[in-house]
């Protein structure tokens, strides 16, 4: 195992999976995260709710061209904005909200943790949890049963376990969390799809060992720690874990750029999106816990959200937030409100729709006071038409940003979207792009 580790630290196979894309492809795929996993660091972990960090390096160079701009993501999610950050020596700050998300973007950006001693700790780790006699388990969760084979989830709890029984203080312990974590569903011979969501009635043309994934995983981090200092990629980010809705924890009048992808209002779950990693570190026993545990500290943009609160439409109407925009918004929730009554699952579109305008016009009210005058403002966001409804995101939110204090804003498209599906309900065209928005 030592002189595999060795080579794969540092050997020159690494390079070959890293040749840029071109410029126009970049540009047209900046609101993926598909290419990230091709990067250091950032294939640590596979979130799928993200952006290019190639995009985000060439958006860095182009702004500091005469100085190095301070920059912010409050939608950090697993840390693609910090990260590209921190390799061009950019002072960044990032705040995530989702707290089991919060903590793998903390664990990426301590790639410059001693690759040596994690390692040393992670081999020894493993060797151990090798050796190790499988706990008495009781019956595991549903979830878990249906993705496993009884064999691979004996050996995850055993992983799981020894981690429990020796964690300690050292930074190390939390990269061995990562990796643990970063293979759960490489394990799983069910779907886990490339939206995070779990598909136990699909299969896999293969899944990984549990041992063998953890080896192949630290050894993975190692060199991309060892690479990533090779590179001089600074210590320059900070993660909060903040609510970018609330009062900003950095100062007034520190920030240059921003660049994030807020939540999309599609009815994309993003609290169901870690249930499975959740489950399995036991911080969550089943569905219904995630309105406490992770919706309730995020933005409203799925309907299994606003019918949790049980939110009332003319209350959200009321938000004087939401002014500029409160007459094209309260026609289409109402529409909403209407068309629901004849659909079968009865969907909360219309309070999830204002709910989550009014959170993001608290978002560019926090925003304010910490950006400069001249600051840039760049949100990647799609469009929404639930039940065939059109929702122009990009307009609403521009308004609500000019309303808060920005000067101007712009949308820039970049790829049409709900195109490929022949099973959609409604043929409505939608897009995503980049909204700009000056300080």
């Amino acid at each position: 195992m030592e002189n595999s580790l060795q080579f794969d630290l540092f050997g020159g196979e690494l390079e070959d999976k890293q040749k840029p894309l071109s410029r126009s492809l970049k540009s047209t795929r900046s609101g993926t995260f598909t290419d990230n996993m091709r990067l250091p660091i950032h294939r640590w972990f596979r979130y799928s709710a993200g952006f290019s960090a190639e995009w985000v390096e060439e958006l860095l160079r182009e702004f500091s061209s005469t100085s190095k701009p301070a920059i912010l993501d409050p939608f950090a999610g697993s840390g693609t904005t910090l990260l590209a950050a921190e390799k061009a020596g950019c002072t960044a700050y990032g705040y995530e909200s989702h707290p089991f998300v919060s903590r793998i973007a903390g664990g990426k950006l301590l790639w410059h943790v001693d690759e040596h001693s994690f390692l040393d700790l992670a081999i020894a780790f493993l060797n151990q949890a090798k050796s190790a006699k499988p706990a008495s388990q009781n019956p595991p969760p549903e979830l878990l049963a249906k993705c496993y084979t009884g064999e691979t989830l004996q050996k995850l709890f055993v992983l799981r376990d020894q981690y429990i029984e020796q964690v300690g203080e050292a930074r190390e312990w939390t990269l061995v969390w990562l990796a643990i974590t970063a293979i759960l569903r490489p394990c799983s011979h069910v779907g886990t799809a490339q939206w995070q969501y779990v598909l136990p009635n699909k299969r896999k043309a293969g899944s990984l060992d549990p041992f063998d994934a953890f080896e192949a995983k630290i050894s993975e981090m190692a060199a991309d720690m060892a690479q990533a200092k090779r590179a001089g990629y600074g210590r320059t980010a900070t993660m909060y874990a903040h609510d970018a809705r609330d009062i900003a924890p950095i100062p007034v009048n520190s920030v240059d750029l921003v660049v994030t992808s807020p939540p999309y209002p599609n009815n994309y779950d993003y609290a169901d999106a870690t249930r499975l990693e959740m489950t399995f570190w036991g911080e969550v026993s089943s569905w219904g816990d995630l309105q406490d545990t992770v919706r309730k500290f995020i933005i409203r943009s799925c309907s299994q959200h606003s019918a949790a609160e049980k939110l009332n439409l003319d209350v959200l109407l009321e938000e004087p937030a939401v002014a500029v925009i409160r007459q094209e918004l309260a026609e289409v929730c109402n529409q909403l409100a209407e068309i629901r009554l004849t659909k079968g699952g009865k969907k909360t579109y219309h309070t999830m729709i204002a709910a989550y305008f009014a959170d993001l016009s608290r978002v560019f009210l926090a925003l304010r006071p910490v950006c400069r005058e001249h600051s840039k403002i760049c949100f990647v966001i799609g469009n929404s038409a639930p039940y065939g409804i059109y929702v122009p995101v990009e307009e609403w939110l521009g308004r609500l940003a000019v309303a808060a204090g920005f000067r101007e804003f712009s949308f820039e498209k970049l790829r049409d979207r709900n195109v490929k599906w022949k099973n959609r309900k409604h043929r409505i065209p939608l897009h995503e792009g980049r909204l700009w928005i000056k300080g």
